[in-house]
This record gives C-alpha cells, sequence and structure tokens, in this order.
C-alpha cells in the first residue's frame, strides 16, 4: 500500500512536468525497481542519484529530465531532509577549513587524467566555455580563456596569478600568446604533475597549494572555476588574500557557477560522488564578501553556455568510453552521465548561474567598457 502512495504521488509529479514512466519521449522514465519512487520522495536529489547508479530506472535524454523536473520545480516538492541536514552542519561546520583544502583534489580531481584528457578540450579547460562564434569546444574555450584575458586587459611582461589552475592550459595559454609570467596554484597533485609537465618552457611556476598561503603580489589575479570550493565561511579571508595579493592599480577576475539562493550548503548528492566540501555562492554573498576590499567593475552571466559545454563533455566521454573500461566500471561511468547531465539540465533550466565578476584594486579611472567578445587574437 505504502509503495502504491509514492508511485502514485511521484508519477503524478512527473506527468505534471510533460515527464511519464515508460513514455516514447526521450525525457521519459523507464523505472526498473518499484523502490525509486519511495527513494526519489524521501531522499530528493541523493535518492535520485543513488538509485540511478544503481540501475533502478534509465532515461535516454537525462538533461532534458532535470530541465523539465527543475523547471516545473518538482525539486521542492520532494523531501527536504538531506537538504535541511546539510544546511544546519553547513551553518556549524566549516567544511572548507584549511586542513580539508586538499580533500576536493584527492577525491575529485586525482581521479585519473586519462578520464579528463577524454572528457576536456585539448588544453583541459575544466570550466565552463564560451560558445557564442564557437562551433567546436576547443574554440569555445579558447573564446572564453581570450574573453577572460581581455577583460584583465593583459600586457606583456606582468605577473599574472591563477588561483586554482586546474592542469595549466589557462596559464599556459596566458604565457604563450600574451607574453606574461604566470604563478598558478591547484590543491590536485595529479594536476600539478601533468601541470608542470604541460607548462615546462614557458614561464609559469605551478605550485601545490591552498589559496590561504599566498604571498607576493601579481598585476592581475583571476579564478577560473574554483571558487566553488571556498565556502561561505571563508569567503571574506579570499576576497582579503587577493585584495593581499593583488597590486593597487591591478584586476582581478572571478569566474564560477553561481546560486539563485543565499545558502550555506551543497547539494548531498554532489558532496557524496562528486565535489566534496563544494558550495555554490549567491550573488548577495559574494558581494557582500568583497565589499570594502575591492571595487567591482562588471557583472557577466552565461549559464546556458554551461550547459553546452556539459554537453559536449559528455559526448567525449560516450565516444572515448570503450578506452576507459578497464579503469571505470558500469557504476562509474552511470554516476558521471548522472553528474554531467544533471547539471546540464539544471543550467538550462537556470537553476543554477554561470558568472564572470571582474574587480578593481581602487576603481578604474576613465572609459572602461568591458568586452562581451574577445576582440583580439594573440599569435
Amino acid at each position: 500500500m505504502a509503495e502504491s502512495f509514492f508511485k502514485r504521488k511521484l508519477r503524478h509529479l512527473l506527468e505534471s512536468a510533460g515527464i511519464n514512466v515508460d513514455g516514447t519521449n526521450p525525457w521519459d522514465i523507464r523505472v526498473h525497481d518499484d523502490r525509486f519512487y519511495k527513494r526519489v520522495l524521501m531522499e530528493a536529489h541523493l535518492g535520485t542519484g543513488e538509485s540511478y547508479m544503481d540501475g533502478w530506472w534509465d532515461c535516454d535524454a537525462l538533461d532534458e529530465f532535470f530541465y523539465r523536473v527543475l523547471r516545473k520545480g518538482i525539486d521542492k516538492e520532494v523531501s527536504g531532509l538531506p537538504r535541511f541536514l546539510g544546511s544546519i552542519i553547513g551553518r556549524i561546520v566549516n567544511l572548507q577549513h584549511a586542513g580539508r583544502a586538499f580533500t576536493v583534489g584527492e577525491t575529485h580531481y586525482d581521479i585519473g587524467n586519462d578520464l579528463f584528457e577524454a572528457m576536456l578540450d585539448s588544453r583541459m579547460i575544466y570550466s565552463c566555455a564560451y560558445w557564442p562564434n564557437a562551433d567546436t569546444l576547443d574554440e569555445a574555450q579558447e573564446h572564453k580563456l581570450r574573453l577572460v584575458f581581455d577583460k584583465l586587459r593583459l600586457q606583456p611582461g606582468m605577473h599574472l596569478l591563477d588561483i586554482g589552475c586546474g592542469w595549466g592550459g589557462a596559464a599556459k595559454f596566458a604565457a604563450e600568446r600574451y607574453g606574461v609570467k604566470v604563478t598558478g596554484i591547484t590543491v590536485s597533485a595529479e594536476q600539478e604533475k601533468l601541470a608542470r609537465a604541460s607548462c615546462a618552457g614557458f614561464p609559469v611556476d605551478i605550485r601545490l597549494m591552498d589559496y590561504r598561503d599566498l604571498s607576493g603580489t601579481f598585476d592581475r589575479v583571476y579564478s577560473i572555476g574554483m571558487f566553488e570550493h571556498v565556502g561561505h565561511k571563508n569567503y571574506r579571508d579570499y576576497f582579503v588574500t587577493v585584495k593581499r595579493c593583488l597590486k593597487p592599480d591591478g584586476l582581478f577576475l572571478l569566474h564560477t557557477i553561481g546560486s539563485n539562493r543565499t545558502g550555506t550548503n551543497t547539494d548531498a548528492w554532489t558532496n557524496r560522488y562528486i565535489f566534496t566540501n563544494s558550495m555554490l555562492p549567491s550573488a548577495f554573498q559574494i558581494t557582500e564578501a568583497s565589499e570594502g576590499l575591492l571595487m567591482m567593475e562588471d557583472w557577466h552571466s552565461f549559464g546556458h553556455d554551461y550547459y553546452l559545454t556539459l554537453k559536449a563533455w559528455n559526448h567525449n566521454i560516450e565516444i572515448r568510453r570503450a578506452s576507459l573500461a578497464t579503469a571505470y566500471d558500469e557504476r562509474f561511468f552511470r554516476m558521471w552521465r548522472y553528474y554531467l547531465l544533471s547539471a546540464a539540465g539544471s543550467f538550462r533550466a537556470r537553476h543554477v548561474q554561470l558568472w564572470q565578476v571582474l574587480f578593481s584594486g581602487n576603481g578604474v579611472e576613465g572609459v572602461f567598457r568591458v568586452p562581451r567578445e574577445p576582440d583580439r587574437i594573440p599569435s
């Protein structure tokens, strides 16, 4: 009797978003285990993700499924218990304190360079690409890098700080194309190793370190896809660090996923399986933490581009899956597909955002028109 109640309720919710069980649309689902219904209603996204990993249900187009679920607001109709408990913990405990700084590197970014090489573009840029006037992932990622460095007004001879440098693709691009010196930091040992090898011969210094240990001053600072690991209890310290490291006439660009609401926790499934101790900042949290330290010059939102980026990453994994099969099992691939495509649907539904926020040390004098298109192609 209980199972039939959960089944009826969830099917009704899904149908309100145009999703049917055993329907013919690519966003319809096929349920292989009726325990799925109760698990989803009681455990929300955690139960939805784990039941998919366990093979309890399937969907031909997960991104389309999540787009409809989130656009309709069905996520608000299921149990808030995992979200509530996570919020309480996040308010009390600093999950991103210095002693835990390297956890996400060990649990996510160190999974295997072979996986990320198969998934990403040729420069291994693991963040939202910029798709206007781009036909391929490689083009879109290069356009994003050019947009970042054009906004920063890079000039030859400058010293650039990359907070969260990943596998070194952006740092190498800046050194090679703009004639600058770059210091890049990461909390992933595997990223450090590959970045050092990739940037060999260029004026790029890659360091395995936490942002809180930074010293020195730089002409320009940027952080692409790293702020999601800082945590609300550390936002102010993060901007204090940037202020300390940025020359008075310098510019700082923050590229981050953003949340529509101010919170103190991350999604329970994502925290458990993908990004440990991660948290999406709200616009309020960014402005509050930076106020009185840096001057905001520009705020650029282009979340739909992340939908396109995640779709491209998933396509790359699917077509190269055979070459990865010996290192990763079926449950891992289901987890990874769920991660990429649920996120894609979330961006398409505007459930989460992608922002580039440009700050200056003391305010830029005179006319300062921040580009929306990369307007120069350095040779």
